[in-house]
């Protein structure tokens, strides 16, 4: 039976899009929803420590965000153009893969004036996609300069469809507390629901903190525009899974434990990283795996996720790992409990 689009639908109501992340990382809602038995359980985020014993495993996603949106003015019109950030394509010679918006302005040749003094500048050398452009930055100082001065003109890459401007709370709580690796565009959002006092609490329990590293692009978002889901193509985006990790990971696999991938995003890695035999192996590349119903998981038995928009690849991935009658049911109560949805929202265990 093929998976189609039009099966992801769902209405969800707009004041259910959280527009702003819960007093405290730990303390927004929690559905735990059982597999085995069809339980669904209403909780606090910090109640998850109650669900996982000591040699468990939590898997994290340690990317970190950096802030990609730029405003810049057009030479000669002066016109203001949003510049998002999604690669470096080539340090040496300051090459960045960006989209602008509105397009239509931007041609090759081009040059865009960044800061109050222009102390930045950028030539459009090339056109990828209807909004995609290659700029190479012209910038005086060295590679460590240049990184800076893109991270004082940048800011956080908060979701279009928050519908609001930046303000200085996101800086913070659009950052996982256990972010290192620079490299996203978007937050791995299932993460964003642990504080410092989980994560000591669950340590102190005993259970395993593994990372591994997914850079989430702004493909995260792309809606699906084909019914026949088999046709629909992932962004690639860059992944590493180190030894040490995979180790640990391959160790509450064969122990029978409880192996929790926190996201949508810890969860696309090790997926694409499976041995033959079914256990994890460390790699560094890239990753364009889409997961939709039916497939079988080889690593994790349990995830985190938070509440995710109709028709999007995030509904389907835990689908895939719910059951798609399952989770219409949870989706269903959690529309009429009124869960919060989206990047700031409440999250789901699923175990």
């Amino acid at each position: 039976m093929r998976t189609k689009l039009s099966q992801f639908n769902f209405e969800l109501p707009e004041e259910l899009i959280a527009k702003y992340p819960a007093k405290e990382r730990d303390e927004s809602r929690l559905m735990v929803v059982h597999r085995d038995t069809g339980k669904i359980e209403h909780k606090t985020f910090k109640d998850i420590i109650d669900y996982y014993d000591a040699e468990d495993t939590f898997i994290f996603n340690n990317t970190k965000v950096f802030p990609a949106r730029m405003y810049g003015n057009k030479e000669k019109t002066g016109a203001r153009i949003e510049v998002f950030l999604l690669r470096e394509l080539n340090a040496e010679n300051r090459l960045w893969d960006v989209l602008v918006d509105p397009a239509r302005k931007i041609r090759i040749g081009n040059k865009l004036f960044f800061g109050e003094d222009d102390s930045l500048v950028a030539e459009v050398i090339d056109n990828t996609t209807s909004r995609g452009r290659t700029l190479r930055f012209l910038f005086d100082g060295s590679y460590e300069a240049f990184r800076e001065k893109l991270i004082e003109l940048g800011e956080t890459p908060l979701p279009k469809a928050l519908n609001r401007e930046v303000e200085p709370i996101d800086k913070e709580r659009y950052q996982t507390i256990f972010a290192k690796n620079e490299g996203a565009v978007a937050a791995p959002t299932a993460g964003l629901h642990f504080s410092k006092h989980l994560l000591k609490r669950l340590e102190i329990k005993g259970v395993h903190l593994p990372e591994v590293t997914l850079h989430v692009g702004l493909g995260t978002f792309n809606p699906v525009e084909v019914e026949d889901l088999s046709k629909h193509k992932m962004d690639s985006e860059e992944i590493e899974i180190l030894e040490g990790a995979a180790d640990v990971i391959n160790r509450g696999i064969s122990e029978k434990r409880r192996v929790c991938a926190v996201g949508t995003t810890a969860m696309r890695t090790i997926e694409s990283s499976v041995s033959s035999s079914g256990t994890l192996n460390d790699y560094a590349g890239w990753t364009n795996k889409f997961i939709f119903p039916p497939y079988d998981f080889s690593i994790a038995n349990s995830m985190i996720t938070n509440f995710h928009t109709p028709k999007s690849t995030l509904l389907m991935m835990v689908s895939a790992f719910a059951g798609h009658d399952f989770m219409k049911e949870a989706y269903e109560i959690a529309v009429k409990e009124k869960y919060r949805f989206y990047t700031y929202g409440d999250a789901m265990l699923i175990i």
